[in-house]
């Protein structure tokens, strides 16, 4: 597994991220004996960073990598964690919490969860529009010198965001959604990143599934999959967004490759010698996770990338990339 570097200040990962939301319910049920023994393959493989986050399904996602990590040297993976997105006792969101004393609260409780004594990369889900960025930072970077935290991260902020906050304590990196479909993100956001020397973490590489080239117009959703509430698998639009992927396929069959390699491929294809960006993939099951491992080694020439482009251009998906809802947390709407 080839390791990539998480800014200037972060740590070395593998080039290739597991997601791990989707194993708590996010995209409906989940076999929990086969997410503990997708974590062990993964990390059996060479995929040393994992993303979680303490609100997925309120702690149970923590819980579960607390157990597929068990007996594992502390050394061999880097834990990044999400913070602060506040949930009810029907799974209903309250919005962002980023006041200092709420940060620390939150990173006791994922200390204990997770059964480990620090946190690798800790990072605030989404931005309290209700408290300064130097504040939420400021508290993190207290759990640093404390030895709990050793990296500071961030997720789905702008760019003016970006630069408060690492003028506040040094920021490893962002996670924020980049794909094919999702590229809001170049048009600012990677700019100040290669300038300040801050790393990326795409989620959203396969964009929920539609660019897995597993999904069909007429593919049932079941119960808790959050993806029936999302404009881009809306009837209408999931049909145009599937004309897209068909047209990447023929681009990835002409590279010997699946169309989810060749998405994966892609985004890790967009970073330079300044910025590592590292891909998350969702892999809920053993079969998923074999399929997105060969794209670490899947190297893109210029006439794939123009290829590729050509097949899915900039702009071209239709639907925004969550509810309307959720999007006025996003620093990048794209």
């Amino acid at each position: 597994m080839r390791t990539r570097t998480l800014g200037r200040t972060g740590p070395t990962v593998s080039a290739l991220g597991l997601g791990a939301m989707g194993m708590s319910g996010g995209y409906g049920e989940a076999d929990r004996d086969e997410s503990t023994a997708t974590v062990r393959a993964a990390l059996d493989a060479g995929v040393t960073l994992i993303d979680t986050g303490d609100f997925y399904a309120m702690g149970h996602n923590e819980l579960l990598l607390a157990e597929a990590l068990r007996g594992r040297d502390r050394d061999d993976y880097v834990l990044s964690v999400k913070f602060g997105m506040l949930r009810g006792p029907g799974a209903e969101f309250g919005g962002p919490d980023g006041r200092p004393e709420a940060v620390k609260n939150f990173l006791a409780y994922s200390l204990t969860r997770l059964g480990v004594e620090h946190v690798d990369v800790y990072r605030p889900a989404r931005l309290d529009p209700a408290v300064p960025i130097e504040e939420t930072v400021g508290a993190i970077g207290e759990m640093v010198d404390a030895g709990y935290v050793r990296h500071i991260g961030l997720s789905e902020v702008d760019a003016a965001t970006v630069r408060r906050a690492h003028a506040e304590r040094p920021v490893a990196d962002l996670q924020i959604e980049y794909s094919l479909l999702s590229r809001g993100v170049e048009a600012q956001v990677l700019p100040v990143l290669r300038e300040l020397g801050i790393g990326l973490t795409a989620y959203g590489v396969l964009s929920r599934g539609l660019l897995s080239g597993h999904w069909t117009a007429g593919l049932s959703r079941g119960p808790g999959d959050l993806r029936g509430h999302h404009p881009r698998f809306a009837e209408g639009n999931v049909q145009h967004n599937l004309a897209l992927v068909a047209a990447l396929g023929r681009v990835a069959a002409a590279k010997g490759c699946t169309v989810a390699q060749l998405a994966i491929a892609w985004v890790a294809a967009q970073g330079d010698d300044v910025v590592d960006i590292v891909p998350l993939v969702g892999a809920r099951t053993r079969e998923r996770l074999a399929e997105a491992l060969p794209a670490t080694d899947l190297v893109l020439t210029a006439d794939d990338l123009a290829a590729i482009e050509e097949a899915v251009p900039a702009g071209a998906a239709r639907g925004e990339r969550y509810p309307a809802a959720h999007m006025a947390a996003l620093g990048v709407r794209d």
